[in-house]
């Protein structure tokens, strides 16, 4: 039975045993304890404080600690091993990215409280307020049950096919006693977007199958150069149709409001929010 009243969406009694554990060391913050923090941080933004735990800054504060020890980030790839352990992963991959319409709210971060840490790099900074190119591009490496393995925040300008290889590379799925954790997929499914000889290079020289069509001037270019132009990638149509699992994947996640609709001005706080959000769902 639960120990407190519930209000709707709040954490159940099942996923506060399996999240406890791997929340940090209990800080006394204005009398909350880590379980209702949890609850309320996983209603995302815009969302009003537990009646247990009372107003004022400590929910907020206790949040913005956690976003920048990057906890949810954890907790998220904890849960991912659990899974994996308990044979709930389907490591054929899906890659796609999503973009998400910020609300007028999220503008007018301070430039002050900008900082560069990825300089001449496409991702998006932790501290980047909305820019020149919009919101930022939420892409995901999304396994065949829709679980997110890699979630990755990109300028809103940067292309989808350079960023392939770089979703791919952030595969980390640890196992529960020793060994490396496993990092690549069994096969990658994607739109024609992705479909490069740059990235089927990659993901043949790490053995990974390919299931990308290809783009109609790529293969006019390859029938135009005859026998120098070579063979067409292999591409299996059947397992092309479980390409859909990353768009499931996105429009579950969606279901958080402060996903779906960005309010955050800074990428930390985004970031933070989308890992809550697929922790959730």
């Amino acid at each position: 039975m639960s120990t407190y009243a519930c209000a709707r969406h709040d954490l159940t009694d099942a996923q506060r045993e399996l999240l406890e554990p791997l929340l940090p060391p209990g800080v006394p913050v204005a009398g909350h304890d880590q379980r209702h923090a949890a609850d309320n941080q996983s209603r995302g933004a815009g969302a009003t404080y537990h009646p247990t735990t009372g107003p004022g800054g400590g929910p907020c504060a206790l949040y913005r600690t956690w976003q920048t020890g990057e906890v949810w980030e954890h907790i998220e790839a904890a849960l991912v091993t659990h899974a994996d352990a308990a044979g709930k992963v389907g490591w054929r991959m899906s890659v796609d990215s999503t973009t998400c319409r910020a609300h007028v709210h999220a503008a007018g971060a301070r430039k002050e409280s900008v900082r560069s840490w990825w300089r001449g790099s496409p991702r998006t900074t932790p501290w980047e307020p909305l820019g020149a190119g919009g919101p930022p591009r939420t892409r995901a490496a999304v396994d065949a049950a829709c679980g997110m393995l890699v979630l990755l925040l990109t300028a809103g300008q940067a292309a989808d096919c350079p960023m392939m290889i770089p979703v791919l590379e952030e595969i980390r799925v640890a196992h529960p006693g020793p060994g490396r954790p496993r990092t690549r997929p069994q096969m990658v499914l994607a739109d024609k977007a992705y479909s490069s000889r740059a990235n089927r290079d990659w993901l043949r020289n790490h053995h990974i199958q390919a299931a990308i069509p290809v783009k109609a001037d790529q293969a006019a270019h390859r029938r135009a150069g005859g026998s120098r132009g070579g063979r067409p990638p292999a591409f299996d149509p059947i397992a092309y149709k479980d390409r859909n699992a990353v768009e499931r994947c996105f429009g579950q996640i969606k279901q958080n409001r402060a996903m779906a609709t960005r309010y955050d001005k800074l990428a930390v706080r985004y970031q933070a929010t989308t890992h809550i959000a697929s922790t959730d769902h």
